[in-house]
């Protein structure tokens, strides 16, 4: 594979060759580790960026249907939108039904737009673990706003708030009452939470939803990121596109005053950061199935606590001490 001309297609927008470097960049194969990491390196020459938006919620509250409107109407004021769409894995055969285009059919149709589901492969966080990488393929073609939609995720899942500017959580309505906002985790990672299906007979309840987080959302500890009246809490409705303006403007106002104090680059310094030290963490990780004498020793070590003849913390204290010795 020519690295080198990859990159000026992926530069140029073209996209077949953006759908191959980000299948490049997925890839687990040694050969193609390193095919990748010289693409990012060019890739990065370009200087361009986006703006990553993460957006999570739990399964059923419309994410792909927020995305999709949202995404038309991003569009509508003249701006390129790239989707990337994790789909959970299956424990049991690893598969992914990777639907995420079926129910984006407008958008997909448009060529402002690209569209591509990925498979978690069981990776923890809500994220595939190569969607950082995903996200810089997608900001080197030219895309102006890069949306990450995670998998169907719960409370403590907020690996994507490591590789967005803004995090975004999409709650349905009575999702929960004022206790359920106070509680740590993604709630306080949160940049804005979108109270979803706003319209029909669960308008009046999407109202008291966010009435219930805009509360919850003054008890928690300010973060020196944010402005006065951020993080807040918007009601929305993907289906009819009511809010989707308003919620754009809020975003656009919170990155606009993160770049005037400096809070946009630093983040995303420390993001650089962070997945620096978690490359290192997993190749670590991948060498102890893959080198033999280590996988040998793992290995017989398994099976001694499988059968009770040593305790996993013993266990774990011998391979570290075969390690770092």
């Amino acid at each position: 594979m020519d690295i080198h001309a990859l990159a000026q297609s992926v530069q140029l927008g073209e996209r077949r060759a953006l759908a191959r470097a980000i299948t490049l960049v997925e890839s687990a194969r040694a050969d193609h580790r390193a095919q990748a990491a010289e693409l990012l390196e060019l890739l990065s020459l370009s200087g361009r960026q986006a703006l990553r938006i993460g957006l999570s919620g739990t399964p059923g509250v419309g994410k792909s249907t927020f995305i999709e409107s949202f995404g038309m109407s991003l569009i509508a004021q003249g701006m390129r939108v790239a989707v990337l769409a994790v789909d959970p894995s299956s424990t049991r055969s690893g598969g992914s039904i990777l639907g995420d285009k079926t129910r984006m059919d407008r958008l997909s149709r448009v060529p402002e737009a690209f569209i591509r589901p990925s498979p978690s492969q069981t990776h923890l966080g809500g994220v595939a673990r190569r969607s950082r990488e995903a996200v810089a393929v997608c900001e080197a073609a030219g895309f102006d706003v890069v949306l990450i939609e995670t998998v169907g995720v719960g409370q403590s899942e907020t690996m994507v708030a490591q590789m967005a500017d803004l995090f975004v959580l999409l709650l349905a309505p009575a999702g929960g009452d004022e206790l359920q906002g106070v509680k740590r985790g993604i709630m306080e990672m949160a940049d804005l939470i979108l109270i979803n299906k706003a319209d029909g007979d669960l308008k009046p309840a999407a109202t008291r939803t966010m009435a219930d987080y805009a509360g919850a959302l003054r008890l928690l500890r300010k973060r020196a990121q944010d402005p006065e009246d951020f993080p807040k809490a918007l009601a929305v409705s993907a289906l009819e596109e009511n809010g989707l303006q308003t919620a754009w403007d809020e975003m656009s106002a919170l990155i606009a005053w993160r770049r005037k104090h400096s809070f946009f680059d630093r983040a995303r310094a420390e993001q650089a950061r962070f997945w620096f030290e978690e490359d290192v963490r997993q190749a670590l990780l991948a060498r102890l199935t893959k080198v033999g004498p280590l996988r040998d020793t793992m290995s017989d070590l398994s099976d001694a606590v499988a059968r009770g003849d040593m305790t996993p913390a013993l266990a774990a204290k011998q391979m570290q001490d075969l390690l770092f010795r």
